[in-house]
């Protein structure tokens, strides 16, 4: 690769390393998996990067490869793999913070419960906040089965953060 086009390259991927690895996150849940996913992007973003660097699109076209890197990961034989370290503390439950950190723990389990095609779509479309043609560009899929997957997702997401959250916080509604 040419230096101008590696300079390219770096200057993409260090002012989009921010925003990859927060969805990255918000998909898996785990850290060192969304780090994972971004690496894998961004080692084929640079193989490609003589090709694709004047894409017009070229934010979309890499979250996309982060997304289906997260769709496809289940094939890998690694992914049963369950490594683990100590717990951590557990927070002082009489504060206001412990109680957003037990709703955000609960949220992020029942999202990962959700089944990876619809997460997917969820996190795309709430958190990411991107149009149903825009997501159903990056899954490859029609914006039909994306509106179908998006209320699938949220009846499941309901359904196990109902099972879930603790009888304290249904009472306090």
């Amino acid at each position: 690769m040419r230096a101008e086009a590696k300079r390219e390259y770096v200057e993409y991927v260090t002012g989009a390393m921010p925003s990859l690895r927060r969805l990255a996150y918000i998909l898996c849940g785990d850290e060192h998996r969304a780090d994972d996913l971004v690496q894998q992007a961004i080692t084929k973003l640079y193989v490609k990067w003589q090709r694709i660097r004047d894409v017009e699109h070229l934010d979309q076209y890499v979250r996309t490869m982060v997304v289906r890197g997260f769709v496809d990961e289940r094939r890998r034989t690694w992914f049963r793999v369950g490594l683990t370290a100590e717990p951590p503390d557990a927070p002082d439950p009489r504060s206001a913070a412990a109680e957003r950190v037990e709703e955000a723990v609960v949220l992020r389990a029942a999202l990962a419960r959700v089944p990876r095609r619809q997460r997917a779509v969820l996190v795309l479309r709430f958190l990411c906040d991107l149009p149903v043609d825009e997501v159903a560009a990056m899954l490859d899929c029609s914006p039909g089965t994306v509106k179908s997957q998006t209320a699938r997702g949220l009846a499941t997401l309901r359904r196990y953060v109902e099972e879930a959250e603790p009888a304290e916080m249904r009472r306090g509604r």
